[in-house]
């Protein structure tokens, strides 16, 4: 998990350091923050002192609130790297052989057993910054969805607005990790390519995408069980929806155990939510075949719905600690349902059951078109700075560029 969401935090009561396991509402993947770099030799004669003392703060504004707060100061590091994008832009642009010149240093501080990840590229110093990004609006939105008064956390109320807002992010950050993968990822050279850390590879990219999509799946189809007009073969849809999504993440990803194992937690709620109401649906039907039908719908969703606690524990426990939120949205009513609808079914057509056991068979669910689409991103307008002479490199008198040598002599 992201840095903010992952760290197990310790907190004194009584004079003694009690654990704190974070709730996981929103998977946030390991954040990957920068490292100091050296940017003034290799730009020096490029572009002037200043500009470059002000790119090197900028980036360095990123570092210093990465490093001092572990990622969870989400609101300033958002606004420190959309600071930072529009210089690096125009750095990409205007500076050439950029790529031979500025080895760029990313690290996971939550994976000791990845080591840093050194590329002379300026392709992944974007990768890098846009990737942060999109971590920071799923942290932002796993925040969202998680009550801030404890003592409401046993039972838990989500307002209408959060889950909205959530929604928003969630799509958002997808946009983003799609722009990855796009744009960003399919200009770099194969060799850059290779050298990527894991969880910036394209598969993963892409898991973790579809995965935000099918957490605004799911929150919507909690919003349809809420609303009365909602029929069943739209909570179907729904539920269908974001199986695809999550078996779309499970196929591509390569990011680690507890990824996996929250995609089929989540997998496996959804297809129980969607054999449920197909059951519902099938129920409908007048011929003893599609009693039959339904219960076995409803006899499935039930055993997905046991599978799906189980893996729920598995996630949970895999390292890092966390906890999972109690039952709530879609998954607080199906948990009530699911038990009770397929047991009163069972009963009721156990007769048709003993009459015709070759029509015991579990039918396909519905395939659907997907509806669902990431929010698109654009990168932002290059910094107008770079259109003015301040930008230039100034020619220097020799004790001026004596002066440079000293300073560059103390900063190694």
């Amino acid at each position: 998990m992201g840095c903010t969401s992952s760290i197990v935090k310790r907190c004194a009561v009584g004079g003694r350091k009690k654990l704190s396991v974070p709730e996981v509402v929103i998977f946030v993947p390991m954040m990957r923050i920068p490292m100091e770099v050296d940017l003034m030799r290799p730009l020096r004669g490029i572009v002037s002192r200043g500009f470059a003392e002000r790119l090197v703060a900028l980036r360095n504004r990123i570092v210093l609130l990465a490093e001092g707060t572990g990622g969870s100061a989400i609101l300033e590091l958002q606004q420190a790297l959309e600071d930072y994008l529009p210089v690096l832009l125009g750095l990409m642009k205007n500076v050439q052989h950029l790529e031979e010149m500025v080895e760029f240093i990313w690290k996971n501080p939550q994976d000791h057993r990845q080591q840093k990840a050194c590329i002379a590229s300026s392709w992944f110093e974007l990768l890098s910054v846009v990737h942060m990004m999109a971590m920071l609006l799923l942290s932002e939105a796993n925040l969202m969805l998680i009550p801030k008064d404890s003592m409401n956390a046993c039972e838990r109320k989500v307002s209408e607005d959060s889950k909205k807002d959530a929604i928003d992010l969630l799509l958002k950050a997808s946009g983003y990790l799609e722009y990855c993968v796009r744009s960003i990822v399919v200009h770099m050279p194969p060799g850059i390519k290779m050298r990527l850390p894991r969880d910036l590879q394209e598969g993963v990219l892409e898991a973790i995408s579809n995965q935000a999509l099918a957490q605004v799946t799911e929150m919507q189809l909690g919003l349809a069980v809420e609303n009365q007009k909602a029929t069943l073969s739209v909570k179907r849809r729904l539920a269908c929806e974001q199986a695809h999504y999550c078996l779309s993440g499970c196929i591509t990803v390569g990011y680690g155990k507890k990824h996996l194992l929250f995609i089929k937690w989540k997998y496996l709620e959804a297809k129980a939510a969607a054999y449920y109401y197909h059951g519902l649906i099938l129920d409908k039907g007048n011929e003893s075949s599609d009693c039959i039908s339904s219960v076995c719908c409803l006899l499935a969703a039930d055993e997905l719905l046991i599978d799906s606690k189980k893996t729920c524990l598995s996630f949970c426990l895999a390292v890092p600690v966390t906890r999972a939120p109690p039952a709530w949205g879609a998954m607080k009513h199906l948990h009530q349902k699911i038990p009770e609808v397929a047991s009163r079914k069972s009963q009721t057509y156990a007769h048709l059951f003993d009459q015709d056991k070759a029509l015991q068979v579990l039918p396909e669910l519905p395939d659907f078109p997907l509806s669902l689409k990431p929010d698109e991103y654009e990168l932002p307008e290059i910094d107008p700075s770079w259109d003015s002479e301040k930008c230039e490199p100034q020619v220097q008198t020799l004790k001026e560029h004596l002066k440079d040598d000293e300073d560059m002599a103390e900063v190694e």
